[in-house]
């Protein structure tokens, strides 16, 4: 999980890392921002995030996200 705006790097850059490394380019992960606008989610996505979650977000909503996201990996072994 990580916030798209970071000071320092941005999550978008963050996903393109871990995207590239072999061990981790399966990782599942979520972007979590107050960027809420189509043009943030479609960014986030087709930079690599599997889920794309506005802020703010209720806990349920968190829980939700990162338990479909361990089901996925739970079946399929990847995202």
């Amino acid at each position: 999980m990580s916030d798209l705006a970071m000071p320092g790097e941005d999550g978008y850059s963050l996903i393109r890392k871990l995207r590239a490394m072999e061990n981790l380019k399966y990782t599942p992960a979520v972007a979590l921002t107050a960027y809420v606008r189509v043009d943030d989610r479609t960014k986030a996505l087709s930079a690599g995030f599997n889920m794309f979650v506005p802020k703010p977000v209720e806990p349920n909503e968190l829980i939700a996200a990162i338990a479909t996201l361990a089901e996925t990996e739970d079946r399929f072994g990847q995202t």
